[in-house]
């Protein structure tokens, strides 16, 4: 059983968090709220996503799972003005999730969620530096560094945090001081990410107004941002690229 009332940008964003990575998912449904573990088919990055019972204005769940087309919701989701609420609830004889807005229902089919790749095990990582950073500040740098290159690397230098991307001929470093962040915890760190994967992440990193990083020497990142007021979070792990000597 699957009943619930949410307001569309919470959800949008909710859908979004996900879909920028994977274009199906499993959700878990339990009486406390909804979570999703899933890993894009390349194995390059993961994203852990919970949204508590909280965020919604009513929930009534039992245990279970739904397997959802992402594209499909994200359609359905576009009909939808931010302000207003989204009504869900699982018809359990036709399998189907049924979506209510303004006068609107679509049923949408659900995939069986036996169909969808395996939940992936989080891996422990002891990631020595962590930075908090503005949001807005985390999207600027990202869209500098795609002008020039496929990559950017972030580290820890001292008390500075710094995105920098180097292209055959251009190059693009941002620096922010201990005083330009939220707060920052230094230890040697730099590795290199894909910009493709960032660039689809700092959509919604760059709504937040608190994005937290987690990073070490050549190890993956971890980045975490609190979504739908507060009462949802979610969190990417994304595979450094090692360069070879």
């Amino acid at each position: 059983m699957f009943k619930a009332v949410i307001g569309a940008e919470k959800l949008k964003d909710s859908i979004e968090s996900i879909s920028t990575l994977v274009d199906e998912a499993k959700f878990k449904i339990t009486p406390e709220g909804i979570s999703v573990r899933a890993v894009d088919p390349a194995n390059v990055a993961m994203v852990s996503f919970d949204l508590a019972k909280d965020a919604f204005d009513s929930f009534e769940a039992t245990d279970g799972e739904l397997g959802i087309d992402l594209t499909k919701l994200n359609g359905v989701m576009e009909t939808a003005d931010k302000s207003e609420n989204i009504e869900l609830e699982l018809d359990e004889t036709a399998h189907k999730l049924v979506v209510r807005m303004r006068g609107l229902a679509y049923t949408m089919s659900l995939l069986d969620p036996s169909s969808i790749r395996k939940e992936p095990k989080v891996p422990t990582l002891d990631l020595p530096a962590r930075i908090v950073i503005r949001g807005e500040d985390i999207k600027r740098a990202i869209k500098a560094a795609e002008k020039v290159s496929d990559y950017m690397s972030m580290g820890v230098k001292g008390d500075v945090f710094f995105m920098e991307a180097e292209g055959d001929t251009d190059k693009v470093r941002v620096e922010l001081a201990k005083d330009q962040l939220i707060d920052i915890q230094p230890a040697e760190a730099k590795s290199l990410f894909s910009l493709d994967y960032l660039s689809d992440m700092s959509k919604i990193l760059g709504k937040a107004n608190e994005v937290t990083i987690d990073l070490g020497k050549d190890y993956p990142l971890k980045i975490k941002v609190k979504i739908a007021e507060g009462h949802g979070e979610v969190s990417y792990m994304l595979a450094p690229r090692v360069e070879s000597e």
